[in-house]
């Protein structure tokens, strides 16, 4: 489910397995895109197609997302329900694309940065090493984002390298606090081959 708050940013809350960890399991609040600059018409239109979205029906929240005015069709919230829509209908060329539009729109917003990479994980041309390509400079730009790290952590664990994936983990659990993550890494099955051990720290 996803809104437009009072205090004008835009929430999304995710609970299905295939909704991205970027978004899905850490407070919202954390990824909070405001969405000051937009009509309260255009504000409308976005909360309707984020709730066609999370009724699973694309067609209608399309019909709503290009109702929204042309010049505001960059900005970082329209965007973003831009990229879930492609999120829900598997549809990872245009999540890539439309992540590369937050990026130029917003390249101080994680959000971004997150997007690109879960997208090309997906694509046909992609994959988990081009995924790690893309967001490991993100690390450093934002340093105390722990779903950075923690997607760092599922990715480098997929690849097999699990002392890197050991190191990713216990930097998100420093960053975002270790009850918090733990509870992400054992219910996210990238991580499976550490669950052992991950209950144990």
């Amino acid at each position: 489910m996803s809104a437009v708050s009072a205090d004008g940013a835009l929430r999304t809350a995710h609970t299905t397995q295939t909704d991205p960890p970027s978004l899905a399991k850490l407070p919202r609040n954390r990824f909070s895109i405001r969405v000051h600059g937009l009509e309260p018409s255009d504000l409308h239109h976005l909360n309707a197609a984020l709730g066609w979205i999370g009724l699973d029906n694309p067609a209608d929240a399309r019909i709503e997302l290009d109702a929204i005015a042309r010049e505001q069709q960059t900005h970082p919230a329209v965007l973003e329900a831009r990229w879930l829509l492609c999120v829900r209908e598997k549809n990872w060329r245009d999540a890539l694309a439309v992540a590369e539009r937050e990026l130029a729109a917003a390249p101080d917003d994680c959000a971004g940065w997150l997007h690109r990479a879960y997208a090309l994980r997906r694509v046909p041309d992609g994959g988990l090493p081009r995924a790690w390509d893309a967001l490991l400079p993100a690390s450093e730009k934002f340093p105390r984002e722990p779903v950075i790290a923690f997607n760092l952590s599922c990715y480098a664990c997929q690849m097999q390298q699990l002392d890197a994936a050991r190191q990713w983990l216990k930097r998100a659990m420093k960053i975002g606090g270790r009850e918090a993550i733990t509870r992400m890494a054992l219910a996210d099955e990238d991580l499976q081959p550490l669950w052992p051990e991950i209950r144990e720290w």
